[in-house]
């Protein structure tokens, strides 16, 4: 499959893949879902593609699925289960950062045959999760206080607690995106590749977090739907 084929199944499948963990163990399935995307996007952010015409690193819709866990929370379960998968995600960076470099200070065996790819791969981690710990961080906060700066809005102007979901997805996700891009992007690659490729990867970044806040927004209704209907299993 070609790599455009691949991002869109992807998306398919994770953002299917949430709503099914949100269905079958509620709270406790978004937080265990939260630690597999935080430690998978954060591997999978190593690797340099090209696709839609455009340099990308992969990782992108893993970690936008962290927005779509946390916007899921804040709608059904309240702000402070949103802000409780947040810290999910800081431990669960922290303590990856601290298992995987244990790995590399290991002897091993004249017959090991990974070590060498462990290396490759790792010894460039701790940088990148670092970086992705600190814009995780920064990022997701702000992007919970903005979904309920939009609904404290909304239904303070309109007087209706139900209505404008769209708005507070998308206005918390697409600026909280952005701050993320720009923070990751700098903190993460700088010094790695020339400006015109932090450029590249900065937009492109983006344009797949458009492409998914857009995209995860029936996501959210459905989820709501779910937990209005008492179809969530805890």
């Amino acid at each position: 499959m070609t790599n455009e084929v691949l991002l869109i199944v992807s998306l398919v499948v994770l953002y299917a893949s949430v709503l099914l963990w949100y269905k079958l163990f509620g709270k406790t399935g978004m937080y265990c879902y939260t630690v597999f995307a935080t430690i998978a996007a954060n591997i999978e952010v190593l690797l340099l593609v090209d696709a839609f015409g455009m340099e990308m690193t992969l990782g992108n819709i893993l970690f936008a699925t962290t927005f779509l866990v946390t916007d899921i929370l804040s709608e059904t379960e309240g702000k402070q289960a949103a802000q409780k998968a947040v810290w999910v995600g800081i431990g669960t960076s922290l303590l990856f950062i601290v298992v995987s470099q244990s790995w590399l200070q290991y002897t091993v065996s004249a017959n090991d045959f990974a070590f060498s790819s462990f290396q490759t791969i790792f010894s460039n981690t701790p940088r990148m999760m670092f970086a992705s710990l600190a814009v995780y961080a920064i990022a997701q906060a702000f992007d919970v206080w903005m979904y309920h700066f939009w609904w404290q809005l909304t239904d303070k102007k309109f007087g209706d607690h139900h209505r404008f979901l769209w708005l507070r997805n998308n206005g918390s996700t697409l600026i909280s995106q952005l701050l993320n891009t720009l923070l990751f992007t700098g903190f993460a690659f700088w010094g790695t590749y020339d400006i015109p490729t932090l450029v590249s990867i900065a937009l492109s970044s983006y344009v797949i977090f458009i492409v998914t806040s857009l995209a995860d927004t029936p996501i959210v209704y459905l989820a709501r739907a779910m937990k209005e209907r008492n179809m969530i299993k805890e």
